[in-house]
């Protein structure tokens, strides 16, 4: 994976030494992650723009936002995410994929930790089963 550190105006590496909020997208294919002092982007459509990259790729990253205590997951699951098309599959394999590319991101930077989807996200696993699962890693 190739981990691009974006550091412009605030620091990433300050962040990590101070346990300040970070911001990352993650490749769904895993080839790259790019990170940055959340300070720096403060969302991730930014965070891919001011990287080089076209903000509206956002569809093909995993988004999270980490510190020492754990990470949160932007859990949002494209309609077309690798063509499957029955949802609860989709849903599913997404959230396979995400904690593995992320996972091994945050391994990479020498953050390990939990991996949460915030509540507000967890609507998608409604449909994964006749209750709601428990999300965290």
């Amino acid at each position: 994976m190739n981990i691009i550190k974006f550091n412009q105006y605030a620091s990433a590496d300050h962040a990590m030494e101070h346990d300040e909020p970070l911001i990352a997208v993650v490749a769904f294919d895993g080839t790259e992650a790019i990170f940055s002092h959340i300070d720096e982007a403060v969302e991730h459509q930014i965070l891919l723009g001011r990287s080089g990259h076209s903000s509206k790729g956002i569809d093909k990253y995993f988004r999270i936002v980490f510190d020492r205590s754990g990470a949160d997951w932007t859990f949002v699951c494209p309609h077309n995410y690798k063509n499957i098309n029955d949802k609860t599959k989709r849903i599913a394999q997404f959230y396979k994929d995400g904690f593995a590319e992320i996972a091994s991101f945050l391994a990479q930077i020498g953050y390990l930790i939990d991996i949460n989807i915030p509540k507000r996200y967890r609507r998608h696993f409604d449909g994964l089963s006749g209750e709601r699962r428990s999300c965290n890693g």
